[in-house]
């Protein structure tokens, strides 16, 4: 792991490989370790950049950073502090909202972007209510036994079964998740606003990735726009998780170097 300082903040990422920049963002309760099956694939064609977002991993808590937004000023700085002009960013999860708050602030600094089990729909009523009890719950009982709760979920049903290993992998990860940071996290995906005309309007190449078995983010909720520019891909008997579900496969999809071209 690299590190570098953010207004006084330690930020960890992985750097590997050479060429054009794929810049990934992990999910909630993640971190740059989600990446760990994938990054080596990618590195044999690009330079592969992963961060710890604030609070998650080995990073620490920044101050100030609770919204969306802030997150999207946060990797515009984290960007600028290694001199990268343009990447090409593929967002997981929480990761998507912040790639699509990215490219609506900071479209120039983009070759290209994607949305992996992630949405440019906002939260609904009841979802931002599950939000505030999940940060009670972290409160409540602590990060751990709420990363219990949370992390199975993210599988395919079949999945949480046969791949315990890759359950109980993640969930270690997610351990080390600072309950601030989880909680800034929290009530980021809460407030953030509905995003999909910047999907729909982007002239970039879009590549949107879905689970055919995401039980948090079907499908349908993440093909929310189409367009010569936009790949859509459903991957089969995967959860929420394809990058431990099916990393051969996620990565088949981003090979290609016309992809982003």
């Amino acid at each position: 792991m690299k590190t570098v300082q953010i207004k006084g903040s330690s930020v960890a990422y992985i750097d590997e490989g050479q060429g054009k920049v794929l810049f990934l963002i992990h999910g909630f309760c993640g971190s740059s370790a989600y990446w760990c099956r994938v990054v080596p694939l990618l590195a044999n064609q690009y330079r592969v950049i992963a961060i710890d977002l604030p609070g998650h991993g080995e990073s620490e808590v920044q101050d100030n950073v609770n919204q969306i937004d802030d997150y999207a000023d946060f990797i515009h700085q984290f960007l600028d502090s290694l001199e990268l002009d343009k990447v090409t960013m593929l967002g997981h999860s929480l990761g998507g909202y912040l790639t699509l708050a990215f490219a609506e602030k900071y479209s120039e600094r983009l070759n290209g972007f994607s949305l992996i089990h992630s949405t440019g729909l906002p939260d609904s009523e009841e979802a931002k209510k599950g939000r505030d009890t999940s940060a009670l719950k972290i409160d409540d009982e602590g990060i751990e036994v709420f990363v219990d709760g949370l992390i199975p979920k993210l599988f395919a049903p079949n999945n949480v079964k046969s791949h315990q290993n890759l359950v109980e992998e993640a969930i270690k990860i997610g351990y080390s998740t600072s309950p601030i940071g989880a909680k800034n996290a929290l009530m980021a995906m809460r407030d953030r606003k509905d995003r999909r005309e910047i999907i729909n309007i982007t002239k970039l190449p879009v590549v949107l990735v879905a689970g055919a078995e995401d039980q948090l983010i079907p499908s349908e909720k993440t093909f929310t726009a189409n367009g010569v520019n936009i790949k859509q891909v459903v991957l089969k008997d995967v959860g929420h998780m394809s990058m431990y579900e099916a990393p051969k496969e996620l990565v088949k999809i981003f090979e290609d170097s016309k992809t982003f071209s």
